[in-house]
């Protein structure tokens, strides 16, 4: 991905053409379910959705000056991924996640500690991910931010 990025529709365009239609159906599932409160841009060279400081005015504590990040939306070399916060820092929702999946897609979850690697893009499992984006609020996401910061 090149260094500048001027909107998420340019990510998109810029993206290998094999993946656009694969990040724009991501993308309007992530904007059809994820909770109000949230905003969508470019972060960390991603596609992100994050907590604005006008709901959260500290930001991310390694740089105060960003908004609170909690998903992102990448092309890689390899795969499509999923940068999933809330899986990374809530263990019931990591777990509910990973029992889940096998019910949603025959391909095995490939998964680290907040990343869901899609390299079959016609596995995607769009209907669980619905569901995962609705579990967490701008509100819930601080509260499990300022817990998880405070340890």
């Amino acid at each position: 991905m090149p260094d500048t990025l001027a909107s998420v529709e340019d990510y998109i365009q810029k993206s290998r053409e094999e993946r656009q239609v694969v990040l724009q159906k991501l993308r309007k599932v992530i904007t059809s379910n994820l909770p109000k409160g949230f905003e969508e841009g470019i972060q960390y060279k991603m596609i992100g959705y994050y907590v604005p400081h006008s709901l959260y005015p500290a930001g991310y504590h390694c740089n105060p000056k960003e908004p609170l990040p909690f998903l992102n939306l990448a092309s890689q070399k390899n795969s499509v991924n999923l940068y999933h916060m809330g899986i990374y820092t809530d263990k019931n929702l990591h777990d509910w996640f990973v029992s889940e999946y096998p019910k949603h897609s025959k391909t095995k979850l490939d998964m680290g500690k907040s990343c869901i690697r899609f390299k079959k893009l016609d596995q995607i499992p769009y209907g669980l991910l619905a569901e995962l984006f609705q579990k967490i609020t701008p509100q819930d996401w601080i509260a499990t931010y300022e817990k998880v910061i405070k340890k």
